[in-house]
């Protein structure tokens, strides 16, 4: 009995080590709360309206996962989804849809290589360089939109977001199998393991033969891509184009993947925490507009609780590491 006793009290406690378990009880929690407060969060309504919510924002938070795990940052993903929402606006004008979404994103991976090579090929800060690159791409989407928003997108655009696959709309099924691929491939192949190690000691990884430049940049790259696939989204179901879109998205991605356990330094993290800090990002926002809270106090309020919440964490891991 006693045996059996401690092994339940061993696997409990090696189970709330890890920290994607601590932050789906935070999310639980949070979820009760505002469930108790507002008889229409846990509607049938309100939860497809949640998952609606998290598909821009989770699309670009694995880009940005990806780029944190490396030690680095991207403060130009919002910049980046708006100047690309443009370029998808005006190439829908002269290419059929598939075209011109695919311009679109490569456009996006292209500014993230940019990106990359100047951080990791001639060593110049991340957050600098992104902070550079986040004006450029704002500059450029007034300067091709010609500061206004390109609305005449065709209606056949929005099929991609309100096609329904067994009663689940299409950009969640999107957001769900791209979190899956992500979190295949960072558990299981060597790309994975080595922008880990990237993180981790970037001049360990270089002496252990790994191919650290290239795992430097590639994460840049598919941030901007992804930046690019979120704004597609976002024009999709507007059926316009602002120059305006993406504004302060990076600062909610960054947050979410904080919050998801990713540590700022590098080599720590998960996207599947990623993905619980999305969750947790959104309801928080769904549940101040549920309660009729302000506009200009839900960023105090969300600002208050990601402290709060990284803070919390810190003392437990502070305690579990004693």
């Amino acid at each position: 009995m006693s045996t059996n006793t401690t092994s339940a009290q061993r696997f409990f406690r090696s189970l709330t080590r890890r920290l994607e378990v601590r932050m789906l009880g935070l999310a639980i929690v949070i979820a009760i709360c505002l469930s108790l407060m507002s008889p229409y969060f846990l509607t049938a309504n309100n939860i497809f309206n949640l998952l609606d919510q998290s598909v821009v924002i989770g699309i670009v938070a694995v880009g940005m996962t990806l780029v944190i795990l490396t030690g680095g940052i991207d403060l130009s993903v919002g910049s980046v989804a708006g100047m690309t929402g443009i370029v998808l606006g005006l190439a829908l004008q002269q290419f059929p849809i598939p075209v011109a979404i695919l311009f679109a994103v490569l456009t996006g991976a292209g500014i993230g290589l940019i990106s990359g090579i100047l951080t990791a090929y001639f060593g110049l800060a991340a957050f600098v360089v992104t902070l550079g690159v986040m004006a450029i791409a704002r500059s450029l989407a007034y300067i091709f939109s010609g500061q206004t928003a390109i609305s005449n997108i065709p209606e056949a655009l929005s099929d991609i977001v309100y096609t329904e696959i067994f009663g689940i709309p299409s950009n969640v099924i999107f957001l769900l199998v791209l979190y899956l691929i992500a979190w295949a491939y960072l558990t299981y192949t060597k790309g994975g393991r080595t922008i880990y190690a990237v993180g981790s000691n970037k001049e360990a990884a270089r002496a252990a033969g790994l191919n650290v430049l290239f795992y430097s940049i590639l994460p840049y790259i598919l941030s901007g891509a992804l930046a690019a696939v979120a704004v597609t989204f976002s024009v999709a179901q507007l059926l316009s184009a602002d120059p305006l879109m993406g504004n302060q998205m990076e600062l909610d991605a960054i947050a979410a993947v904080v919050i998801g356990g990713a540590s700022l330094f590098g080599g720590r993290g998960s996207i599947i925490g990623t993905l619980i800090g999305v969750f947790i990002m959104v309801m928080i926002r769904n549940g101040l507009n549920l309660l009729g809270v302000s506009p200009f106090w839900q960023g105090s309020a969300i600002g208050s609780i990601i402290i709060i919440a990284l803070l919390v964490e810190r003392l437990v891991n502070w305690r579990s590491n004693r």
